[in-house]
């Protein structure tokens, strides 16, 4: 087949373009720009374009078909041009179902911990030697790909986002994969530009469970009101099984799950990691793991990339980083460092840089995020607030919104970056969240602070 992607460069959708390449199609592909680690990775598979940009001469009869990514627009050239021959054109999402529609797909889905759990579903099945197709947010280790297809696998599992399909379909990826198997880990209020009410935004859940092809399952977080409400009021006829957090305990530093066969070590930490480990597991016994080899598996489970990654650590002090941004992420992110470290002050820093985290009605929905850290920090670029062309955000109003009583606000990046290279980090764990950098943080400097 003769595959054209119009934006090939997203995170996305250079995974798919490598997966396709990989599997034998012809791909070729247009961007108005393209930043590392995709550009190095296309380039490497021969599939970079020769120059950035649009060109409508690229698209012809011959394709098979067109992939539409979100960062093009509706008025694209190449896609004007691809609807004017009536080529077939499909969103990201709506070509992974047409991948794997003769195929059981598993589909994970919530507003915080799906990564995880699919990160910890595909590491389980791989060192169970179990062979699936997949897609998932994050890159993980022993994986080439974030995207891999097959004719041959029974199973496909994905990672089931809740954001928009394409620049001309504008229905939630989720509701396109139409799921065997599928799990709902939490519901939380984000993507306020797409789901202006929290209202709005629930009833994308909803319109997913009862997309389940009946007959199949729903895994839930029972703990989670909001999903639990949303998954016992559907009349999908479907299988549901809850789940909720197991016993564990924490010691000198190291997280043990209690097991009927004993305390189990893990790599991973935090309340919510061992909420996601459950619902992992629930996917992985409906696809045939026993219980013994889930455990035996997940021991050696590390975590998905740029989900609290430990960037370093002396006989003192610990750091991490960690992709959190939206609300209940910081939260249990903040709350999870705490209680792995209890004996070390917690310095946690936030970047507001997202579009849901930089409006200023959506500020309010962080109260009391932050209460685990001993001394807190929030960064935030008002040119960002700018380019995103919203209104003004202050910091007497992030103030009121966090009411944290430690709270250090900064807008300039040298100066936020001062005051960490002029710390002191003994017996102190140092906590960085963003979607972003905080304006050019040199993160290899900050590491020598840590050993």
């Amino acid at each position: 087949m003769k595959i054209h992607f119009i934006a090939i460069g997203g995170a996305a959708m250079h995974n798919l373009a490598l997966a396709l390449e990989y599997k034998g199609y012809t791909v070729t592909g247009s961007d108005d720009i393209i930043f590392d680690p995709s550009k190095s990775r296309l380039a490497a598979k021969g599939l970079l374009p020769e120059e950035f940009g649009w060109f409508p001469e690229k698209i012809n009869s011959e394709l098979d078909a067109v992939i539409l990514g979100m960062h093009a627009k509706p008025d694209n050239p190449e896609l004007s041009k691809a609807q004017e021959l009536g080529l077939k054109i499909y969103s990201y999402p709506e070509f992974l179902y047409e991948q794997s529609k003769n195929k059981t797909r598993v589909v994970i889905g919530g507003s915080h911990g799906k990564t995880t759990i699919t990160s910890m579903i595909l590491h389980v099945l791989e060192y169970c030697d179990i062979q699936v197709d997949y897609m998932v947010g994050a890159q993980l280790d022993g994986f080439d790909r974030m995207v891999h297809l097959t004719d041959e696998n029974d199973f496909m599992v994905l990672e089931g986002d809740e954001y928009l399909s394409s620049p001309i379909d504008r229905r939630p990826k989720f509701h396109l994969y139409r799921p065997n198997i599928a799990l709902l880990s939490g519901i939380a209020w984000d993507h306020i530009n797409v789901f202006p009410t929290y209202e709005n935004y629930v009833e994308q859940f909803k319109i997913f469970v009862d997309g389940i092809v009946k007959g199949g399952s729903i895994t839930y977080n029972q703990e989670d009101a909001e999903v639990k409400k949303v998954v016992e009021a559907s009349e999908n006829t479907i299988r549901k099984f809850s789940y909720e957090t197991p016993s564990y305990s924490v010691d000198n530093g190291i997280t043990y799950l209690e097991t009927e066969d004993g305390l189990m070590p893990l790599e991973v930490f935090g309340r919510h990691n061992l909420n996601n480990l459950m619902g992992a597991k629930w996917i992985c016994q409906q696809m045939g793991v026993d219980e013994v080899d889930f455990y035996e598996a997940i021991s050696t489970f590390k975590g998905a990339s740029k989900r609290m990654e430990k960037l370093a650590q002396g006989k003192a002090n610990v750091a991490f980083k960690d992709f959190a941004h939206s609300p209940s992420k910081v939260s249990a992110t903040t709350k999870a460092l705490k209680e792995q470290y209890p004996n070390k002050k917690l310095l946690a820093c936030l970047e507001l840089h997202t579009y849901s985290s930089l409006n200023a009605v959506f500020l309010n929905e962080y109260q009391g995020t932050l209460e685990a850290a001993d001394e807190a920090v929030v960064f935030y670029s008002p040119e960002a607030v700018k380019i995103k062309r919203l209104k003004e955000v202050t910091t007497e109003q992030i103030r009121d919104a966090f009411k944290h009583k430690n709270l250090k606000i900064y807008t300039n990046p040298t100066e936020f970056q001062e005051f960490l290279f002029s710390r002191n980090f003994n017996e102190t764990a140092l906590l960085l969240m963003s979607s972003g950098n905080y304006g050019g943080l040199d993160m290899v400097k900050l590491t020598t602070f840590f050993s």
